[in-house]
């Protein structure tokens, strides 16, 4: 996935303005050796190269998130595009006092839960998504459960049970399944998780221990 700032709305031309007074030389700082506090200041008073560096940074993990979530490439792309487009419009907002990383997925992850809220999307796939289109591209959005070694029934045996397991989860409300891909399928920690969601961390303990309980409950015959 590829977000160009060329691609990007005309009326975002505006974050690129940056007129001086002073007209003396400037030293052109090196972007790529700069934290992402420091980019997002100088983003924040419209420097390009400051957006095109964290850009640069944060598509993958943007991309990923949401390709986890919507299991379509073409979808995963066009919300990644539009999370960026809603960041750098709100970057003047951005408190250095947070990790810049959580707050643009805290965005990215609105954007999608609102997109799904509207389009009522089952989200989650053992097998990755249809529309991938490498290997690499099936391996990032699928959720493996065998373990190596299996034998050809066993194998047989932990798709069947995947298979019930996604439709578990898919039954999950948004803010679950939210909860579920960013701990299990993410490996974001707790707080990072909070930070993201905006939520309490004893909020994301509670929707996890929920969703959980959920599933549990959904696969109890799995048991027997």
């Amino acid at each position: 996935m590829t977000t160009h700032i060329a691609s990007l709305p005309r009326a975002t031309s505006g974050w690129f303005a940056n007129p001086r007074q002073d007209k003396r030389p400037l030293a052109a700082p090196d972007y790529a050796t700069l934290d992402d506090r420091e980019l997002a200041t100088l983003a924040a008073r419209g420097r390009e190269p400051a957006f095109r560096e964290l850009l640069t940074r944060y598509e993958r993990p943007v991309f990923s998130l949401i390709y986890r979530m919507v299991r379509d490439r073409t979808l995963a792309e066009d919300l990644s595009q539009e999370a960026f487009i809603r960041a750098f419009n709100a970057i003047g907002s951005y408190q250095t006092s947070y990790k810049f990383s959580n707050w643009i997925l805290k965005i990215a992850n609105n954007h999608t839960i609102d997109y799904l809220r509207k389009r009522k999307l089952d989200t989650v796939s053992i097998d990755g998504s249809p529309h991938a289109t490498t290997a690499d591209e099936v391996s990032q959005s699928a959720v493996v459960i065998e373990s190596r070694g299996e034998s050809p029934a066993e194998y047989v045996e932990n798709r069947e049970l995947g298979s019930q397991i996604e439709c578990a989860i898919a039954e999950l409300r948004d803010e679950y399944k939210t909860v579920i891909v960013l701990r299990h399928v993410e490996g974001y920690a707790y707080d990072e998780i909070a930070e993201i969601m905006d939520l309490p961390l004893g909020t994301v303990k509670t929707y996890l221990h929920r969703a959980r309980g959920e599933l549990r409950e959904s696969l109890a015959h799995l048991a027997t």
